[in-house]
C-alpha cells in the first residue's frame, strides 16, 4: 500500500511539503522504477494551478504538472518542444509522465529539459514562505542535484518563445526509438535584416548537466552569414575545447565527435559555410 498525500490545491500541498518530509509524485514514470515502501509521497498531478499552459507576450507559462501528452496536443506548445516529447519514450510513459518530473530528476539526458536549456528558460519554485523563479541553468548544480530547498515545489517553467520559430534539433540513441539518448543537442537560430539576431546551442547526454555557453555563441550574435562563416572555425575550435564527454556506454571520443558534426551541421543548415 502507497502512503501519502493527495492535496486538491497548491496551498494545501505546499502546506503539507513544509511540515513534513515527503516525496513529490506526479506520474512517477521515474519512481516506479524503485518504488520505496516506506516513502510518503506528495501527489500533485491533480493540482489545476500545476497543469496549466498560458501564454504571456513572449513568455509561455508551463504548469510542471503537464504531462508529454497534454504538451503535444495543446496549440500553444512550440514546435522544438513537441518534437522533442515525440521522441520521449512511449505512449504510455507520455501520458503519465510530466515536464516538472523530467526536471526534477536532475539528469542531462532528459529529453525536455535540452530544450529549456536552449532557451534559457527559468523555473518557478514555491514554498509557504514565497516563490523563487531562477533560471534553469542555475537550478542544475551538478548531475542529479538541483537548487531545490525541502519545502519547496517546482510548480512552472516558464519558456521564452521569441527565438523558438528557427530551430534545430536531433537526438542521437541507440535506435530510433524508445531510446536514452547517447548525445542530444539543440540549436537556435535567427537571421533578420542579413545579420544574426540569436543564436544559441545546448548539449546533452555528454556530461553531469546540459552543456549551454551562452559566451560561445555571442560571437555569432550580429554577424552576418558571410562574416559568421569566416569566424566559422573559432567558433568550432572553441567549443571542441569545452566539450569533454564522460565516459559512457560508448566512448568519449565518438560521443564530442557527433558533438562537433551536430554543431557544424546546424551552422551549414542556417548558411553559414
Amino acid at each position: 500500500m502507497v502512503n501519502g498525500f493527495s492535496p486538491a490545491t497548491l496551498k494545501e500541498a505546499l502546506e503539507i511539503r513544509a511540515r513534513q518530509q515527503v516525496i513529490p509524485y506526479a506520474g512517477g514514470t521515474d519512481l516506479m522504477l524503485n518504488p520505496n515502501p516506506d516513502a510518503v509521497y506528495l501527489f500533485v498531478n491533480q493540482i489545476a494551478e500545476m497543469k496549466r499552459i498560458v501564454q504571456k507576450d513572449e513568455l509561455l507559462h508551463l504548469g510542471a504538472a503537464c504531462t508529454y501528452t497534454q504538451l503535444l496536443e495543446h496549440p500553444l506548445t512550440p514546435a522544438i518542444l513537441k518534437e522533442a516529447i515525440a521522441l520521449i519514450a512511449a505512449p504510455a510513459i507520455r501520458n503519465e509522465g510530466t515536464i516538472g518530473g523530467n526536471i526534477a530528476n536532475g539528469s542531462a539526458k532528459a529529453d525536455s529539459v535540452l530544450i529549456f536549456f536552449v532557451a534559457d528558460a527559468s523555473i518557478r519554485l514555491s514554498s509557504l514562505s514565497g516563490e523563487r523563479v531562477i533560471p534553469i541553468k542555475a537550478f542544475y548544480q551538478d548531475r542529479k542535484r538541483l537548487d531545490l530547498h525541502d519545502d519547496e515545489l517546482i510548480t512552472e517553467i516558464i519558456l521564452p518563445t521569441q527565438w523558438l520559430e528557427h530551430y534545430y534539433y536531433k537526438k542521437v540513441g541507440a535506435r530510433k526509438a524508445l531510446a536514452i539518448s547517447r548525445v542530444d543537442f539543440a540549436g537556435l537560430m535567427t537571421v533578420k535584416d542579413g545579420r544574426i539576431k540569436h543564436c544559441a546551442t545546448a548539449f546533452g547526454a555528454i556530461s553531469g548537466v546540459i552543456l549551454r555557453r551562452p559566451d560561445l555563441d555571442e560571437l555569432l550574435i550580429g554577424q552576418t552569414l558571410a562574416e559568421a562563416s569566416r569566424l566559422k572555425a573559432a567558433y568550432l575550435a572553441s567549443y571542441a575545447e569545452v566539450i569533454a564527454p564522460i565516459k559512457g556506454r560508448v566512448s568519449a571520443e565518438y560521443r564530442k565527435e557527433v558533438c562537433l558534426n551536430l554543431l557544424e551541421d546546424f551552422l551549414n543548415s542556417n548558411g553559414i559555410r
